[in-house]
């Protein structure tokens, strides 16, 4: 099966994407297919794949998000901004609402964060701080910024589903090895969280004598990532719900892949503008049955994009 495909990126979050609302596979097709795109020692690499599905009554169109393991996620949010822009352009609107696999989202084309960067505004929420939402097997009420018995971390954790699980933890400076070594007990599908979670450490910094985020993750299903969108959304409401930041105050959230403008209100619904960098356009043939890929063909290339966001990283 030819598969033709956008290489993409939200705040350095790198997928490819493809228009699939006219092809017809299986769950376990399409997990094959994204462990065979998303392999980083294969032609194309990424961490995950986007797929653009078809519209409903009720949404524009809609979003599916496997991980380079196969596993589907509940969302993606800078894989969203990326699908949105290619669902807008395609049916040529600018605003509407996006199905997830287990909830909506609100997007929208806003002001470029910099000067020829494609930006995308996203809404999700409200957020759940339900540990069974999260998928803890222990406790009733709310971790907000507390430790959680059986977690092996004495740090204290503000536990959010976007709906996607979040684990999130305020540190004067990120130890990346105790994340790591957090992230694969997580990612080990213990007792405690059998559904695997995303772990975040978050330093409280300034930016333009603005509180501003430095958020550093190790995602569910990929490990540590330079840039994962659920992860600054929830750390975004980790700060304000801890009194770091204040509710509906826009702030500056940095991660290694980039940056983006966010906000939290005080009804759990989280505001997320940020890029949607198309860099190239290719095809490539992959066997839905197998998972063999073959030799990837580049059709186009977007330069003046992937020019657009090095001058805005290179001024951040």
């Amino acid at each position: 099966m030819k598969l033709s495909f956008v290489k993409c990126h939200g705040s350095g979050n790198d997928f490819p994407l493809i228009d699939a609302r006219a092809i017809a596979l299986d769950d376990a097709a399409w997990a094959r297919v994204a462990r065979a795109l998303a392999d980083r020692s294969g032609d194309v690499g990424g961490d995950g794949l986007l797929l653009l599905t078809d519209s409903d009554t009720e949404n524009i169109f809609g979003m599916r998000m496997f991980n380079p393991d196969g596993s589907e996620a509940e969302t993606c949010l800078n894989g969203l901004r990326c699908t949105a822009r290619l669902g807008f352009e395609v049916t040529g609107t600018a605003q509407g609402q996006v199905r997830l696999k287990t909830s909506v989202a609100q997007a929208r084309v806003v002001a470029d964060v910099a000067a020829g960067v494609a930006t995308i505004e996203t809404k999700v929420g409200p957020v759940s701080l339900d540990p069974g939402d999260v998928g803890l097997t222990v406790g009733d009420a709310p971790f907000v910024e507390a430790v959680i018995p059986g977690l092996p971390s004495a740090r204290r954790f503000t536990a959010v589903a976007m709906p996607n699980p979040h684990l999130v933890a305020f540190v004067e400076a990120v130890d990346e090895g105790e994340l790591v070594g957090l992230g694969d007990w997580c990612e080990s599908a213990p007792a405690l969280i059998p559904t695997r979670a995303n772990v975040s450490f978050v330093e409280l910094r300034e930016a333009d004598h603005a509180p501003a985020l430095f958020v550093r993750t190790y995602e569910r299903g990929v490990g540590l990532t330079n840039s994962c969108g659920s992860a600054m959304a929830a750390s975004t409401h980790a700060a304000a719900r801890t009194g770091r930041i204040g509710w509906g105050v826009e702030t500056r959230v940095f991660n290694r892949g980039g940056m983006v403008r966010a906000k939290a209100d005080a009804d759990g619904v989280v505001t997320i503008a940020g890029n949607a960098t198309f860099e190239w356009d290719g095809e490539i043939e992959v066997d839905p049955a197998t998972g063999v890929a073959g030799p990837l063909r580049i059709v186009g290339r977007r330069d003046g994009e992937v020019a657009a966001w090095e001058a805005m990283l290179a001024g951040l």
